[in-house]
């Protein structure tokens, strides 16, 4: 389907660092509109979003995605210019090549074929595209499936094209994710000379044991659907500066991703026991990213289970790894939901890319989920 491609190459030729879209959705909209889509621009804050829909009827099968890429990092050591696509050795690239703009160009070109195939077809269409995936995701997929939700419109399957695959196209599909909870901890102390440590209370010594027990704590076993809970700390912050000094507080971020074994309340909980019992003087901020989720295993996971095989001729494994996607949102209004999208490999990564013989499957396989969703 060499109008995947053509798609992919017009959508990563326009900038759209989140928030920006830089137009992909417009493009997409007139698309869509010649094939009988009724395109609805939501637009929240600096984000747009789109909803575009053909058929009345259920059920509703939508495939939903991102305009919205991060940053490129530093353009001298991208091989071209990440915003003029280009194709070396059977490859894709630039800036969303991966992460998810081919995906996008699929979407649209496997609906546009279907269209044509079953003009008359059941059910319905649409299509759910944001540009505040890559960002804070306030105003983006969670603002639209709100609205969506007031209007009592609900979505029966939706698959959303986020890069899923590890080593092929099509070797793993997410059914859920895990949960994101994120602290920051201050932990206070007596800033004072290095001299004179009795007239000191050195916050990065006092916090050491408390940190090692939270590493080492099993948090949860985890579940059949779900891997372990995980705690990691990704930055530390402490001292003036200066050597001679001993710091008056250090402050540590940390994340857990969690399993539905456990909940943000109960690692709260176990973490301030934890705190409390080593004696700290402390502070805990508490942002939650997401809570896990884990769709039905049903028609849609079987579904696009057996398309995808048919044409790269492997069972997908279904998993819940990974980060976090606005398919936790969207399972607020849809009991089925699949992630499916290409090699995950160099996304967020200079030279960011897809393989073309990619390119040429995944319209496919999302053309034969509607062939069979939609009868």
């Amino acid at each position: 389907m060499p109008e995947a491609l053509e798609l992919a190459k017009e959508l990563i030729a326009r900038k759209s660092v989140t928030p920006e879209d830089g137009g992909c959705q417009e493009l997409i909209a007139k698309r869509l509109a010649r094939a009988g889509f009724q395109c609805e621009s939501m637009k929240f804050g600096e984000v747009t979003n789109l909803w575009a829909r053909r058929g009345k009827a259920s059920p509703v099968v939508c495939f939903a995605g991102h305009t919205d890429v991060v940053p490129t990092g530093p353009l001298s050591e991208w091989h071209s210019d990440p915003f003029v696509p280009s194709i070396r050795d059977g490859k894709l690239y630039g800036r969303g090549a991966a992460d998810m703009k081919s995906s996008i160009a699929a979407f649209v070109v496997a609906a546009e074929a279907f269209v044509a195939e079953r003009p008359k077809h059941s059910g319905s269409i649409a299509l759910l595209i944001t540009s505040d995936e890559e960002g804070p995701a306030v105003d983006g997929t969670v603002r639209v499936v709100e609205k969506l939700k007031a209007r009592n419109e609900r979505v029966d399957y939706c698959i959303v094209g986020e890069p899923t695959s590890v080593d092929w196209l099509g070797d793993m599909l997410k059914n859920g994710r895990r949960g994101s909870l994120s602290g920051k901890l201050t932990v206070r102390g007596i800033q004072g000379h290095v001299a004179y440590p009795h007239l000191v209370k050195n916050p990065v010594h006092l916090l050491a044991p408390a940190l090692a027990e939270l590493a080492k704590t099993a948090w949860d076993k985890g579940n059949e659907s779900f891997p372990p809970t995980s705690f990691q700390v990704s930055n530390i912050h402490a001292g003036t500066g200066a050597a001679n000094v001993v710091p008056g507080s250090v402050v540590v971020d940390f994340n857990f991703r969690f399993s539905t074994e456990s909940t943000d309340a109960s690692l709260k909980k176990r973490v301030e026991e934890i705190l409390k019992k080593h004696g700290l003087e402390y502070s805990v901020d508490w942002v939650l990213g997401a809570k896990p989720f884990l769709s039905q295993n049903g028609r849609l996971a079987k579904t696009v289970q057996e398309a995808g095989k048919r044409h790269t001729g492997r069972t997908a494994e279904l998993s819940t790894t990974g980060g976090t996607s606005d398919a936790r949102f969207i399972i607020e209004i849809c009991p089925e939901v699949i992630e499916l999208g290409p090699v995950n490999a160099s996304i967020h990564k200079l030279n960011e890319h897809i393989e073309l013989s990619q390119l040429e499957m995944l319209p496919r396989i999302y053309l034969d989920t509607l062939r069979a969703l939609l009868p």
